[in-house]
């Protein structure tokens, strides 16, 4: 570890929150080094009010140590004209309705219980699920079930895309949803409120701190109640609408030039010996 005043920055503490989803050895070594680097660093930034939360209460460091700096939106993620749109779409061969997911394929993310909320959508036949993301850990178990519920015409995994390609899926799905039962803070929600996407997810950890009243927040665990919300949106060109609104307005207050003054204003107090 570096002897000299520093600042730790932490993402989450999902190897504490969920360590079988890791190996032994990579368990301890977080658990080990994470800790220690808290524990010395003069302060520590969360991501999440959420984050600042655990950190103080799972590693034990004091409450007025821990910084919040909260991420950004590029301006990168934005509603794009229709024209690049439908020639996307049509390159990828989409259909014309999509509710979307972006992130990591992994029981962590809650995709189990999507799918299965999605197999009861009465609009089922109609649109589509795309679970646009790289394979993680248990991967296996997600397309397993799409396989058991007859879905594989109906969910799409496109797999890992590059960055520069997930405006576009942004642009052409027609509801995001993110029912991740854990997150440091969940930017793809501020991506997807940019490109004015309505957004619906799980009602926890730092999810709310995203969302704001501003999206739709459901527990991670009612798939009934995902099913309901998102048969209610489908069907309702005109909430979809004011949702989309309201989201973009409140993506925008997410900048990376407020993370940077955040950030700056840590390291201040870190080299400040009287806020140590």
């Amino acid at each position: 570890l570096w002897p000299g005043p520093s600042v730790v920055t932490i993402f989450d503490l999902s190897f504490l929150r969920y360590p079988e989803r890791l190996t032994a050895g990579r368990r301890l070594y977080l658990r080990l080094i994470t800790a220690a680097s808290a524990r010395r660093a003069r302060r520590v930034i969360a991501i999440s009010e959420s984050g600042r939360e655990e950190i103080t209460r799972l590693l034990g460091v004091p409450a007025p140590r821990v910084d919040v700096a909260l991420p950004g939106v590029s301006p990168y993620f934005r509603p794009l004209p229709r024209q690049e749109v439908e020639s996307f779409r049509a390159r990828r061969g989409l259909p014309e309705r999509i509710i979307l997911y972006v992130g990591t394929l992994e029981p962590r993310k809650n995709l189990e219980m999507l799918i299965r909320a999605y197999a009861r959508l009465p609009q089922r036949r109609t649109v589509k699920l795309a679970l646009v993301g790289g394979k993680g850990w248990q991967f296996e178990r997600i397309f397993a079930l799409i396989e058991a519920l007859g879905l594989e015409e109906d969910v799409l995994t496109p797999g890992y895309v590059p960055a520069d390609e997930l405006p576009m899926w942004y642009n052409s799905a027609e509801v995001f949803v993110y029912p991740s039962v854990y997150e440091g803070f969940g930017l793809p929600l501020l991506e997807a409120m940019a490109c004015g996407l309505p957004v619906v997810a799980s009602n926890t950890t730092s999810l709310p701190e995203a969302v704001g009243p501003d999206g739709l927040l459901l527990p991670p665990d009612d798939a009934r109640a995902w099913t309901e919300t998102l048969s209610g949106l489908l069907s309702d060109p005109a909430a979809r609408s004011a949702l989309a609104e309201r989201g973009r307005q409140r993506a925008r207050r997410f900048t990376w030039e407020q993370t940077a003054r955040q950030v700056v204003a840590s390291y201040r107090r870190a080299l400040n010996r009287q806020e140590r």
